[in-house]
């Protein structure tokens, strides 16, 4: 599997991996292995033994690599049930607070929520969050690890630090964070952990949330008492098969490509919105003046596969909420998400950005024009 690929007659270059990553060859074999297993992992009869063996493998090679217990993973069916689940759970009798560049499925999840500002550089404002809980009732608070538009990495430890200071639940949103950094989830100090596997290489369908150990998680979606009563539903087991393959061989890669990318889009004009700590596969370019819809299909013409903002609003291309609340309020229709799947290779960056060039050569004269 390659990042590049032949579509008719021009080469694409898979750059969106913060909305899907390619599936590993591992997380394929894994899947096809599962897929043979016939067996409901709720019956007791061989066949369900064989298919419950294989779940409880999956659970404890991702509980190993989080650093998990595995009876604290939670099977569901990605990073969107895994959030709502533990909203839904963890918000009863609490005021809810969530972070201003939280994902979309956060947000819908969290109706009357109060959103937390962010600092220019968008992470969390922690003392606008500490007025905030010392303000009220108990509160859960809800923070993504890394931003899925940016990559910037907010300060969990201490958010956690703040949360167990003033008797707060929290609530952290990992789907983008696993597999491109090292992640111990008992070291954050949160309540529970979203993730989802086809964001590290899995396939789609299967995410988990993971529970900070001893905590009773009332079931969102009830059913025949699968996962220990916690989320109903025969388990999509190729899929969670496909995830643990997938969480097991990934690495954290190196920021060297995306750095490289950044240089020379920065040398043609473009703006990188988040600079501090994040992600290292992850980019966020801004153009004054184009618009980032212009930009996405321009690219994409050249064969370049990118993205304006996050890939789950149906189609949508809107000005970014992530970049408004970091004040740049000029840059949010005009920035597109630049992210490095884990097996991009160099030549990805001289395309991007001979791409990239021409795009600028097109849009620009026009863009002048108009003013």
């Amino acid at each position: 599997m390659f990042s590049e690929k032949t579509y008719g007659h021009s080469i694409v270059i898979y750059l969106d991996a913060n909305a899907s990553e390619p599936l590993r060859s591992e997380a394929r074999d894994a899947v096809v292995a599962a897929l043979a297993l016939t067996g409901n992992p709720a019956s007791i009869h061989t066949h369900g033994r064989a298919a419950r063996a294989a779940l409880e493998n999956a659970r404890s090679a991702i509980a190993a690599k989080l650093g998990a217990a595995p009876a604290d993973l939670v099977f569901c069916s990605g990073g969107t049930e895994a959030n709502a689940m533990a909203i839904a759970a963890l918000a009863q009798g609490r005021r809810v607070l969530i972070g201003a560049t939280e994902h979309d499925a956060v947000r819908a999840a969290s109706p009357g929520a109060t959103t937390l500002p962010v600092l220019p550089d968008g992470t969390l404002n922690l003392d606008a969050m500490r007025d905030a809980l010392h303000s009220g009732p108990p509160a859960l608070v809800c923070c993504m690890l890394a931003n899925n538009e940016t990559g910037v990495l907010h300060p969990i430890e201490a958010i956690a630090a703040l949360c167990r200071e003033h008797g707060a639940r929290l609530h952290v949103d990992a789907v983008q964070a696993a597999g491109r950094m090292t992640l111990h989830v008992p070291s954050l100090g949160a309540d529970t952990v979203a993730l989802s596997g086809h964001k590290l290489g899995g396939p789609k369908g299967a995410g988990v949330l993971v529970l900070a150990p001893g905590l009773h998680l009332p079931a969102l979606i009830a059913g025949g008492g699968q996962e220990r009563g916690r989320r109903g539903g025969t388990p999509p087991l190729p899929a969670i098969a496909g995830f643990a393959a997938a969480i097991t061989s990934a690495m954290p890669p190196s920021p060297a490509l995306r750095d490289a990318l950044e240089q020379a889009a920065q040398a043609d004009g473009a703006i990188v919105c988040g600079t501090g700590s994040r992600l290292p596969n992850t980019t966020c370019l801004a153009l004054p003046g184009v618009k980032a819809e212009t930009q996405v299909i321009s690219l994409d013409l050249a064969g370049i596969a990118v993205s304006a903002g996050a890939a789950c609003s149906s189609g949508k291309v809107t000005a970014s909420h992530v970049l408004t609340a970091m004040g740049l309020t000029n840059l949010a229709g005009c920035a597109i998400r630049v992210s490095l799947p884990w097996n991009v290779t160099a030549a990805a960056v001289p395309a991007f950005c001979a791409a990239y060039e021409k795009m600028l050569a097109r849009a620009l004269p026009r863009t002048a024009a108009a003013t």
